[in-house]
């Protein structure tokens, strides 16, 4: 028997020659059972939204124009001891939520992974071809000191296929090029790695942070966790994704996180804003190249933390604003800071359903859209911090809790490394 628990909607599949028994509750306490034996030739999915319950085969649409649009799964491990933990933990969160994605695109984030390089940038770099490789080396050699680089280690495994070649780069920006541009070392590194991303063809940079690597790819997530053979790296906190694209291709360039300098973002949701939050952001030179809201929502991070100064509690009251009938209900202090963000960030303010985790250098943030219209739930338990898109995703890694919650919408849940 399966149970299966949904806040508004879900589905799962039922595979050729599957028998399987279900047990779905939907929010308004309704409950759906069913026994099915699907056709030798057909895929269908079991779908149920909104206390309704349907059957489609897969591929077809019989209600409209159905898709899954809670599709996506997040999961994330965090100690804030910073003790160090393989890769192995946080594959088996983000597999549970197996049926949340469908196989093109998953990806890992880790912090901590890079001890002995950890005052260079570590460059994650996918080429199409060698003459990609050739053209971004060269501009590389131009602009930084090379310390160390390789192909990036992976295990070859029969569900990842068609891989591009994928190598890694510990660099140190050059004194000369750093003096010449007049640049912090955050800023021309963020600058090289958009002008690689924009103007040299098949070449992409998808991680660039200090001491921190992201890795993704085509396929589910516990697949792309073996691929690149996370069991074997360490680090003191892990972001996963299982990517289910509702608008945009499958990918690997499109697979999360997404990563600029230290900050990386796994996203579940649909964000309506996206084309304004687009031409907004790109007037501060950012490029956006990768035809994905994600790729946005990690900018803004980027621009409102690193370049304008904001703090995180911030950056959550621009991209997940108060309306403004709950800022007026305010004292007068807290109303001219929410006021004040509203019109001065007003083009960076993020519509539609979204729960979004954030990894930086020291810490973990979660933050859902002002609605909560997608899942996220937070546990604890001694110095570790578990969250994801189901509490399952937690309790088949550490069963028992301190402390389990759900964060209420437009509230920011920020943990940091505790100060020794």
């Amino acid at each position: 028997m399966l149970h299966l628990k949904a806040a508004e909607c879900g589905a799962f599949r039922l595979r050729r020659g599957e028998r399987r028994a279900c047990i779905a509750r939907s929010m308004y306490g309704q409950t759906f059972s069913f026994f099915r034996k699907s056709r030798e030739k057909d895929v269908y999915l079991i779908c149920f939204q909104k206390g309704a319950v349907f059957m489609l085969r897969e591929g077809k649409s019989t209600v409209g124009d159905f898709r899954i649009p809670s599709g996506c799964a997040v999961s994330s491990v965090f100690s804030r001891s910073g003790k160090r933990l393989d890769g192995s933990d946080i594959i088996r969160s983000i597999e549970i939520m197996h049926d949340r994605s469908n196989g093109l695109g998953g990806g890992f984030a880790g912090y901590g992974i890079y001890p002995e390089y950890a005052e260079q940038y570590a460059f994650h770099v996918f080429y199409n071809n060698v003459k990609a490789k050739e053209e971004c080396e060269k501009f590389i050699n131009e602009h930084f000191d090379v310390v160390n680089l390789s192909k990036i280690p992976i295990r070859k495994i029969p569900q990842i296929t068609d891989e591009p070649l994928i190598w890694r780069y510990f660099v140190t920006p050059l004194h000369t090029k750093l003096a010449e541009s007049q640049l912090d070392e955050d800023e021309f590194t963020a600058r090289c790695v958009n002008r690689v991303n924009t103007f040299i063809d098949g070449a992409y940079i998808f991680s660039s942070g200090k001491n921190m690597g992201v890795f993704k790819a085509v396929g589910y997530p516990e697949d792309v966790g073996r691929f690149y053979r996370l069991d074997e790296y360490a680090g003191y906190c892990w972001t996963a994704h299982g990517r289910y694209p509702t608008n945009t291709p499958g990918w690997w360039g499109g697979a999360h996180p997404f990563a600029l300098l230290d900050l990386s973002v796994v996203h579940n949701g649909e964000i309506s804003s996206y084309d304004a939050n687009r031409r907004c952001i790109e007037m501060y030179g950012y490029n956006c190249n990768l035809l994905t809201d994600t790729e946005v929502i990690t900018y803004i991070f980027d621009y409102l933390v690193r370049r304008q100064g904001l703090t995180l509690q911030e950056v959550a009251n621009v991209i997940a604003a108060p309306f403004w009938t709950t800022i007026q209900n305010k004292g007068p202090e807290e109303r001219a800071r929410l006021t004040y963000l509203r019109n001065v960030y007003s083009g960076l303010l993020v519509t539609g359903p979204f729960s979004i985790l954030v990894g930086f250098t020291g810490g973990l943030m979660a933050l859902n859209d002002r609605l909560k219209l997608r899942s996220m739930v937070v546990g604890e338990k001694g110095d570790m911090v578990y969250i994801a898109s189901e509490e399952s995703a937690i309790r088949v890694i550490q069963p028992t809790l301190d402390k389990v919650w759900a964060p209420a919408g437009g509230e920011p849940v920020i943990f940091t490394l505790d100060k020794k």
